[in-house]
């Protein structure tokens, strides 16, 4: 027997050692709160994450009752009944998420685990373990918050907005009144960020969704649909002239300049207008319309205003449908070269031709030029097809080259788009080398507006093919920015003058003089003047009267097809008696 008392201090050595150790290891987890509570639920253990979690430290918390330090009153009466049920009855708490109290008043999440020690005895003790959520909770509240909302203006995102605009419809169809849903677009944003960069970009943003919101009721509803677009609501609108009261609203947030990079800078933007229920009985078929609207007021310029109507929807369904019809028709061979001659108006000889483009669709009549161009530079099929023209005028050229036909050159028109492309002048390049054509055999006719909005990328190309012999024209002459200083700055070596000023100039003075002016200052500049839309006579005497240098119109030959060009330039086909000197 004289070994018992070492045995028993050994075991009471090991059992402080290991509570000891189990002490340290509830005090080394720092997301985990433990308490320890006797059958009266007071504070016998509070390790240090609980002091965190609940802003009480453990000399504040020992011998206090549970339900006094972190549970809220409404949960105060279940919690007592709880523990009563598990030390008389042995009926356990469940692990489960609450939400206990801070010292604070502050609610906190947490995932509670319940343990009882001495269960059947006359002192149970129940440990709590408590995770602190927090972090969890707040994370999903971010994700919900992103998934519904715009993270730059706080504002619903589109989907959120679509179901408060479904319900706020049907608010309306109860009350017998319309809603009217304006789609916004700032006019050009991505120049606002190329310019002032992305932040000054945001900033606008914010700017312009606090000054929308400061003009909402209380039963508006607004979104941020996209980068530089808004939505807005109005529901319950019982007369017809309120509509154009609330879009005119809108309109007046975007008067005053707003305050970027330090300066005071005029933003527009464009709008498409919907109303239900006459554009739309679905959330979604209303945003639709809006868009159609604002999409098609965006062509119209600057700060246009559009209302949806039936039969908006159904032109822009052809529009659809028309560039489909032209992408399979430049892939089906639809689409020609025409090529109308510019004459001398001295000698009568023609002198160069003009590429046009026509489409002769295998079904159907053929389309004009003024439909389906503008068509290709809205749906960037411009590209290829300006690739086709390039391809087929510089294929031509070597063709009727090769034949010894009389011709100097056959001139292209580029469009702005087209201008814009990084590779434009490799491509042509490229295309001439692989012809075997020179700077003298292919031109280049470009607009007003095309030079004036050009960058300096544009204006440093234009001008290497100016000093390689290149002929570059200014197209329809007089119908743009018209500024003759711009003639100075730009490598040009001749105008064409547009067919309005032309068409009246017998009749009217003040367009003869513009059209004399232009051929007088033309000269002494060193440039050629071509006259486009010669259809008189009268027209041509003018014209010579003036020494204009070349004519071209339907008074001496409508735009001609490749076999006809080919006849005439062999001399097999005559043109009007005009032509004579």
């Amino acid at each position: 027997m004289s070994g018992q008392p070492g045995e028993v201090e050994r075991v009471r050595r090991q059992y402080l050692e290991s509570e000891l150790r189990f002490r340290a290891l509830l005090e080394s987890l720092p997301k985990v709160a433990v308490q320890g509570y006797d059958r009266d639920r007071r504070v016998i253990y509070w390790n240090e994450a609980s002091a965190r979690l609940y802003g009480y430290s453990a000399e504040e918390a020992q011998g206090r009752q549970l339900e006094d330090l972190i549970i809220p009153d409404f949960m105060r009466e279940g919690v007592i009944g709880a523990h009563r049920a598990w030390v008389e009855e042995g009926r356990e708490i469940p692990a489960e998420e609450l939400e206990l109290r801070h010292r604070s008043g502050e609610l906190v999440p947490v995932f509670s685990h319940h343990v009882m020690l001495n269960e059947h005895t006359d002192e149970p003790l129940m440990f709590c373990v408590d995770v602190d959520l927090s972090d969890q909770k707040r994370a999903h509240r971010e994700l919900d918050f992103a998934k519904r909302f715009d993270r730059l203006t706080h504002l619903p995102n589109r989907e959120t907005f679509e179901q408060q605009l479904a319900m706020a419809m049907e608010d309306s169809r109860q009350q017998g009144a319309a809603l009217v849903l304006v789609y916004l677009d700032i006019d050009h944003f991505v120049d606002i960020n190329d310019a002032l960069g992305y932040q000054q970009g945001d900033q606008l943003l914010i700017q312009l969704a606090t000054r929308l919101g400061a003009r909402l009721r209380a039963s508006d509803i607004m979104s941020r649909a996209s980068s530089d677009e808004f939505l807005m609501a109005f529901p319950g609108v019982h007369h017809q002239e309120d509509i154009s009261r609330l879009v005119l609203k809108v309109q007046e947030v975007l008067r005053s300049p707003f305050p970027l990079d330090g300066k005071s800078r005029k933003v527009t933007a464009c709008l498409g207008v919907s109303v239900f229920p006459a554009n739309g009985e679905s959330a979604g078929e209303l945003i639709r319309n809006a868009d159609v609207a604002k999409n098609r007021a965006k062509l119209n310029g600057r700060g246009q205003v559009l209302y949806f109507d039936q039969k908006l929807h159904d032109e822009l369904l052809y529009q659809h449908r028309l560039s489909d019809r032209l992408e399979q028709g430049l892939e089906a061979g639809e689409l020609t070269l025409y090529y109308q001659p510019q004459v001398s108006a001295a000698s009568g000889r023609v002198e160069n031709l003009e590429a046009l483009l026509r489409w002769f669709p295998r079904e159907g009549d053929p389309v004009s030029p003024a439909e389906f161009i503008p068509l290709a530079e809205r749906s960037g099929l411009i590209h290829r097809i300006g690739d086709w023209v390039m391809e087929e005028a510089c294929r031509q050229r070597a063709v009727w080259r090769e034949a010894g036909l009389p011709l100097e050159r056959i001139d292209i028109n580029f469009s702005g788009s087209q201008m814009n492309r990084a590779d434009l002048f490799e491509r042509l390049d490229t295309c001439l080398e692989l012809h075997g054509l020179g700077p003298r055999d292919i031109g280049i006719e470009l607009t007003e507006n095309v030079l004036i909005e050009a960058d300096e990328r544009v204006l440093d190309g234009l001008r290497r093919l100016y000093h390689r012999g290149f002929r570059i024209a200014i197209d329809d002459f007089g119908t743009g920015y018209s500024s003759l200083s711009y003639l100075k700055r730009f490598p040009v070596t001749a105008l064409k003058i547009d067919r309005s000023f032309v068409r009246d100039a017998p009749s009217q003075p003040e367009d003869r003089a513009i059209m004399e002016a232009t051929v007088f200052i033309g000269h002494r500049l060193g440039l050629e003047v071509v006259a486009e839309g010669v259809e008189n006579a009268e027209q041509l005497t003018l014209l010579r009267e003036m020494r204009c240098d070349l004519v071209q119109g339907f008074y001496f030959f409508a735009p001609l097809g490749a076999p006809e060009v080919e006849r005439l330039l062999a001399g097999m086909l005559t043109g009007h008696p005009g032509l004579s000197s």
